[in-house]
């Protein structure tokens, strides 16, 4: 009996050691990139043209973060991808919201024909729709604005973000608006004070689907946006690469890695909803 336990603790032992074994490499693969970004930004000239280059700069430079900044206007393309982010995400969330509902807990053939709909429109590739939406939106005289992209990234995020929100809805047991009904809210109450809290968690993953989408939308914005004062953040740093298709590496890692700063900020802000979110349907349930 005694052998048996010691063979199973070891087991378990070498089980778990695998298993932070395999988690530490899967970190790995993910931080690389990032590290290998944050190396190349420091670097001058002469080490990224090295033919056995090294992790971290022998020289470290800011120069390549100057350049991005003085060439290309990084931070009013900045400016604007959070513009056009945030817009995107607010108004994704708040058409997204009561549709979701409304597909979760009514039954009916729109719903069902909602639903194909989201299913579908995931199918279509970006090339074949983006002449058509050219011409509607210079029709609309929004071609070459802001608003248009907004409007673009609305529709294009739309449909995941009601797949996804409607089966947070869904999760959300019935029970707990028949007893609030029973208690004497009506429904707007019911929505308010008990669905709301609940669903926290799927908005925050919605508004955050939406936001990092139109951060790193890049093909829309190419074709949509001409004047430079406009551009979005990836429109920018394409700049960087030429027209023979040489990278000019410092100023392009630089920037990139400033890129990625507000998307994990907003991230990091957003997953203290997310957790508080959690924690309130866990009690409230």
């Amino acid at each position: 009996m005694a052998r048996n336990n010691t063979a199973a603790r070891r087991r378990t032992r070498v089980g778990r050691g695998l298993q932070y074994l395999a988690l530490s490499a899967y970190l790995v693969f993910l931080a690389f990139p990032l590290v290998w970004l944050l190396s190349t930004s420091f670097k001058p000239p002469r080490e990224l043209v090295r033919l056995h280059p090294t992790l971290i700069p022998e020289s470290p430079t800011l120069a390549n973060f100057v350049q991005a900044f003085t060439e290309q206007e990084l931070g009013r393309a900045a400016w604007n991808s959070i513009q056009v982010s945030l817009a995107s995400a607010l108004l994704t969330v708040l058409i997204a919201t009561p549709a979701s509902y409304a597909l979760a807990r009514f039954r009916t053939r729109l719903g069902t024909v909602a639903l194909g709909w989201v299913l579908l429109s995931q199918l279509f590739p970006f090339v074949l729709l983006i002449i058509p939406i050219f011409l509607v939106l210079r029709q609309a005289g929004l071609a070459n604005t802001h608003a248009g992209l907004v409007l673009i990234y609305v529709v294009w995020a739309l449909p995941f973000a009601l797949w996804m929100l409607q089966g947070f809805v869904r999760n959300i047991p019935r029970e707990l608006e028949e007893a609030a009904s029973v208690d004497g809210a009506n429904r707007l109450q019911t929505l308010r004070r008990v669905i709301f809290p609940l669903l926290t968690p799927g908005l925050v993953a919605t508004a955050l689907f939406a936001f990092i989408s139109a951060w790193n939308e890049f093909f829309f914005a190419l074709v949509l946006i001409k004047t430079p004062e406009l551009a979005t953040l990836p429109v920018a740093l394409a700049r960087f690469v030429g027209i023979e298709g040489t990278a000019r590496l410092g100023p392009l890692a630089a920037g990139s890695l400033l890129a990625t700063l507000p998307s994990l900020v907003f991230f990091a802000v957003m997953q203290r909803r997310l957790a508080s979110g959690s924690l309130a349907g866990a009690v409230k349930g």
